[in-house]
């Protein structure tokens, strides 16, 4: 039992539950399973940004431009669903999931050849991808009446109960589960985050893994485009602006270590619902705007803290082990 809390995911879990059971004593209604779906699929789209996000801190690093990325890539199948409605949908999906690639090779390619630092470089491609957004629009917006049904309704048609958005965010974290505890990369993500000296020692490319995290981070910054803009409808420079800040706070909240090699797939899921939940939750009980961003604000710095307190408690039982033998 000692061992099964030992889990950040485990408590973490509890605090969603009681956070619940707090709303639902001034909404009642809060934790019927009708609107918990729902805030699941108002999620989904953090959900997503979380996990690509997550397998870049995981390696020490961070992708300040997945918001950059999704506003530009959702402009650009906008776009090109206003000039062309017969593009099929699952033609859209992969082209922004391509666009959201070629961004995130840049940024790769600059961390990986030129040894810069991965803040350094998404911070400017931050600003790049985002005026990029406004060239390719000069600046107008694409609406719901320039866009196809199909483009708008793909998302919402329900499947076995859920949307399809629901559905596509368990897909990305059932392939997530997979990549990160079944396969080489997934250890290498992790191994890189824990020592990247002894990476290198163990024959991992640390450089070359780094440019795969940061691809696989622009696939899902394009993913996150498409089902963003159909969403809510509207493709602007504004799109999302800011939102890197929620997209860290979930992976922060979800126990992922900003010094990299810890962290999991749930914790990242988890530490996004807990946002949406408070983002779905506040204003339901007439709590005011300003309380919403504090209320936010106290959990990231609470989970910081509780972080950096499991990191040290981590490391002293290394040290106990060691004076042991």
């Amino acid at each position: 039992m000692k061992s099964f809390l030992k889990y950040r995911e485990i408590w973490l879990l509890a605090g969603i539950v009681v956070l619940i059971g707090l709303i639902s004593t001034r909404f009642p209604g809060f934790a019927d399973p009708a609107n918990l779906r729902q805030v699941f699929n108002d999620t989904s789209i953090l959900m997503i940004l979380a996990l690509g996000q997550m397998v870049v801190i995981l390696t020490r690093s961070i992708d300040l431009s997945m918001a950059s990325n999704l506003c530009f890539t959702g402009m650009v199948v906008a776009m090109l669903n206003a000039a062309h409605p017969a593009i099929p949908i699952p033609m859209l999906i992969v082209i922004a999931l391509l666009v959201g690639l070629v961004l995130g090779a840049i940024n790769g390619l600059l961390v990986w050849r030129l040894n810069i630092p991965s803040i350094v470089v998404t911070l400017g491609t931050l600003t790049i991808y985002r005026g990029a957004t406004f060239v390719v629009s000069g600046g107008a917006w694409v609406n719901a009446d320039q866009m196809s049904p199909d483009f708008i309704n793909f998302q919402r048609v329900a499947f076995l109960g859920l949307p399809v958005l629901s559905w596509i965010a368990i897909v990305v974290i059932a392939l997530f589960f997979l990549v990160m505890t079944r396969t080489a990369i997934g250890r290498s993500i992790y191994a890189i985050g824990v020592n990247p000296t002894a990476s290198v020692y163990a024959g991992i490319d640390v450089g070359r893994t780094k440019f795969i995290v940061f691809c696989i981070s622009g696939m899902i910054g394009g993913l996150a485009g498409y089902l963003w803009i159909s969403r809510y409808v509207i493709a602007s420079v504004e799109v999302a602006n800011g939102y890197e800040l929620n997209i860290i706070a979930a992976c922060v909240i979800g126990g992922i270590s900003i010094a990299g090699g810890i962290g999991s797939v749930g914790g990242a899921v988890l530490g996004a619902l807990f946002l949406g939940i408070i983002s779905n939750a506040l204003p339901v009980i007439n709590i005011s705007p300003f309380w919403q961003m504090a209320i936010s604000g106290s959990a990231i710095i609470l989970a910081v803290v509780l972080n950096a307190r499991g990191e040290r408690r981590q490391g002293r039982i290394i040290l106990r082990k060691a004076e042991a033998a």
